[in-house]
């Protein structure tokens, strides 16, 4: 699975549309809104790289009231358990 992180400039007027647009796109998992300079972010999980395009270029981008988007690729995830055990002492449990 390849992960994209999608930052997006919005419409201020039409924010809570603009997410659900893109909320609703096949291989958009998640749209947050959030503080700052971005209005909201995008997570895009694609099986290849080519779907990227697919979904980022050809209709995230189209949603009415997307002014920009920035995409990073994810190489590598990290969640809370693979860093417990990444710096685990090996120690026995109690």
């Amino acid at each position: 699975m390849i992960t994209a992180i999608v930052f997006v400039q919005a419409d201020v007027d039409r924010i809570p549309e603009v997410a659900e647009g893109i909320a609703a796109l096949d291989g958009v998992s998640e749209v947050y809104s959030v503080t700052g300079d971005l209005d909201l972010i995008a997570l895009v999980r694609v099986r290849q790289h080519d779907e990227i395009a697919d979904v980022v270029a050809d209709r995230l981008n189209k949603v009415p009231g997307v002014l920009s988007t920035q995409t990073h690729i994810a190489f590598r995830a990290y969640s809370q358990h693979d860093l417990e055990a990444a710096f685990s002492l090996g120690l026995p449990e109690d």
